[in-house]
């Protein structure tokens, strides 16, 4: 490794910057936090490697990551430093395998000429996008529409089952399903967050009515909760339907916002979510439970700021149930809890 710089300095990327690319990397089909976070690295290793090469080093702290020019020698001992530099174990040859893993996804491009390893990273639309956020688009709480919102927003759920599956590529397929399957039941309780300008969702939530019968489950096995990202053909939970005076419980089965658009919406998207409850109280009078499935870590918050109590864990999985009092939940003031 070069002598005159290291990715493990802060100076190069200050970990603001680095946690926004691993946010906005983790949303791709097939992408964990520690891919995103080797990728990062090896973003910044080849390209200051190559402005090196180039004599065109820039001065720390970067405020986005370019793109090297081409071709840039790195070998499995080379991306092993920038990979475990940190860290006590990684070797030469598991960091060969997160290249190639790397590969896989489309994030790089490997090559050997018989003596070394180059590495070429594709400008990827999506990272530009990213470095360009439009703050000034205009969005909107609307009913999801089965027959144009459900494959984006199946992409869009899709990352947060990465780590779940490992047939990624037919997990949004799946979501889609299921999701035009609720909304042929009962679409009242799933809202997407849409975008003025092109008519595209940016969020989504469901508000799944749940049978009397399916309540035991939320006091069981968090794991046998799980089923947009699973095999089973058989959903666990039952949905109710309207005039259903023994639904007490509602299920929130999902709640996204794409990242670029979280600080922007989530407030006017919560409120939204309280208006859809009232609503669903005219259908379901005995409505006074509400459980999540705890799938990604970052939820964990939201959920606890928003008053959901942690009940039970999964011995297999780090996911989990939590609960809130609809009536509670009705009563809290949004823009409060959430400043």
């Amino acid at each position: 490794m070069p002598k005159t710089f290291s990715v493990l300095d802060e100076q190069w990327l200050l970990p603001a910057i680095q946690q926004r690319y691993v946010a906005f990397l983790m949303k791709r089909i097939g992408m964990t936090r520690r891919r995103a976070e080797c990728f990062v690295r090896l973003w910044l290793y080849v390209f200051l490697k190559d402005c090196q090469t180039r004599q065109a080093l820039p001065k720390p702290p970067l405020s986005a990551l370019g793109f090297p020019k081409g071709w840039v020698e790195c070998s499995c001992r080379e991306a092993a430093e920038v990979f475990y530099g940190d860290r006590d174990r990684g070797s030469d040859r598991s960091a060969g395998m997160m290249l190639d893993k790397l590969v896989a996804l489309g994030l790089i491009r490997k090559q050997f000429d018989g003596n070394c390893t180059q590495i070429e990273i594709p400008p990827l639309p999506d990272l530009l996008e990213q470095e360009h956020p439009d703050t000034a688009v205009v969005l909107r709480p609307d009913t999801f529409d089965p027959r144009c919102d459900a494959v984006p927003i199946a992409n869009l759920l899709a990352s947060n089952y990465n780590w779940l599956s490992r047939q990624t590529e037919t997990v949004p397929y799946r979501i889609a399903n299921i999701l035009r399957q609720w909304a042929s039941h009962y679409a009242t309780g799933m809202r997407v967050l849409r975008r003025n300008d092109n008519q595209n969702p940016v969020g989504f939530y469901a508000l799944y009515p749940t049978q009397r019968e399916s309540e035991v489950k939320f006091f069981g096995p968090p794991s046998r909760g799980l089923h947009l990202s699973q095999v089973a053909e058989v959903d666990p939970f039952a949905m109710a339907l309207p005039g259903d005076e023994q639904c007490r419980a509602v299920f929130v089965r999902s709640w996204m916002i794409d990242s670029p658009y979280l600080e922007q919406a989530q407030v006017d998207f919560l409120k939204d979510a309280q208006q859809t409850i009232r609503v669903m109280q005219q259908d379901f009078p005995n409505l006074c439970d509400m459980y999540t499935l705890i799938i990604h870590p970052s939820y964990a918050e939201l959920g606890r700021a928003l008053g959901f109590q942690k009940t039970n864990s999964d011995p297999k999985l780090p996911i989990y149930w939590m609960y809130q009092a609809v009536d509670r939940f009705l009563s809290l003031d949004v823009q409060q809890v959430m400043m």
